[in-house]
């Protein structure tokens, strides 16, 4: 009999367990440096957090902080996901210059022009190149925005002649080495600071795709803007991704666990590398109705700049050979991926 009662104690102690895990609710708290109505937090972010929620039952909550609300600077938003200050980040590797070399691939000039076939190879090339590059973070996407453009207050770009002697801001290291190649004077600083400094004149333009720039009104500071002919690959992109806590992911249940891993990965990449596509002509549109002033840098000076600028991925393969890692294959393989997904 007391055995009887031992299994039966045991058995229910083991449901209890089973039913709490079932039951627990979990709310992860979201950081990252848009403003919230900008594109990326209200058409990819917000999207996902509801399906994540609608799929567990509303077990599994997203509580959203935009414009740094929790403190601390865009760079650092990696380390608070990677720490477990928070739970999700959703940010630009590329913001910690350097740290991120393997994925920066997708950040060499004139790699992609559209962002959902960016998306698509970044995830892949993650896959089989990046995992070890991310330690302690559960990387739910890799995208890639819209094609990047010039915007200036003062002068209109029109060659690369025009870029010598101007303070450009840029996302990351390697748009930084982009600029410099062509003569220009690049100042790093994340997104947030852009508005300012031009305010000031601290910088004469700025590199961005259009998606952002309504939602942080840069369009009212600039007067000029100069896009690459669509013949040619993008003047440069970034890389993003929503970075979660590992551990955190760790804790979970396996039913809210795999909440995260279906709405995760290849498909979201994709999903979120088509509404960057798509965002570009509503990103463009305000400043037109402005009356700005537009130039598209024709194909044969755009070979100039690609010309110019080669020296890149030499630099990246050797970083990577240096590393012990196969450079020159990966390069190709990031191509190679590209061109796989290419529409």
């Amino acid at each position: 009999m007391n055995k009887t009662l031992k299994l039966c104690a045991f058995a229910f102690a083991a449901l209890a367990t089973s039913l709490g895990a079932q039951a627990q609710e979990v709310t992860l708290k979201v950081h990252h440096f848009w403003p919230a109505p900008a594109m990326p937090p209200t058409k990819i972010l917000q999207p996902w957090c509801d399906k994540i929620a609608a799929e567990s039952n509303n077990r599994m909550k997203c509580q959203i902080f935009p414009s740094m609300q929790l403190g601390g600077t865009p760079p650092q938003l990696i380390d608070q996901a990677k720490d477990g200050v928070v739970d999700i980040a959703f940010t630009l590797p590329g913001y910690t210059a350097g740290r991120f070399p393997i994925m920066e691939v997708f950040e060499l000039p004139f790699m992609t022009n559209s962002a959902e076939a960016g998306a698509k190879a970044a995830w892949d090339f993650y896959s089989k190149y990046g995992q070890k590059e991310f330690p302690g973070i559960k990387p739910l996407m890799f995208s890639i925005h819209d094609e990047g453009y010039l915007h200036t207050r003062t002068k209109q770009i029109k060659t690369m002649a025009d870029l010598r002697g101007l303070k450009f801001r840029a996302p990351t290291r390697m748009t930084n080495k982009l600029l410099a190649s062509l003569g220009a004077t690049p100042v790093a600083m994340p997104l947030p600071a852009v508005a300012e400094a031009v305010n000031k004149g601290v910088i004469d333009g700025f590199l961005l795709p259009w998606e952002v720039i309504p939602s942080v009104k840069l369009h009212e500071m600039v007067k000029f803007h100069s896009e690459t002919d669509e013949s040619r690959p993008a003047l440069y992109s970034a890389v993003f991704i929503l970075a979660m806590n590992q551990a955190k992911y760790d804790s979970l249940p396996a039913d809210l666990k795999a909440v995260i891993d279906r709405n995760s990965g290849a498909g979201l990449s994709a999903t979120a590398g088509k509404i960057w596509d798509e965002s570009q002509a509503v990103g463009r549109k305000p400043a037109v109705d402005r009356g700005n002033t537009f130039y598209k840098i024709p194909a044969a000076e755009v070979d100039n700049w690609i010309k110019a600028s080669a020296p890149l991925y030499d630099e990246w393969i050797a970083n990577m050979d240096k590393a012990g890692l196969p450079g020159k294959q990966m390069l190709q393989d990031a191509r190679d991926l590209l061109g796989k997904y290419k529409k």
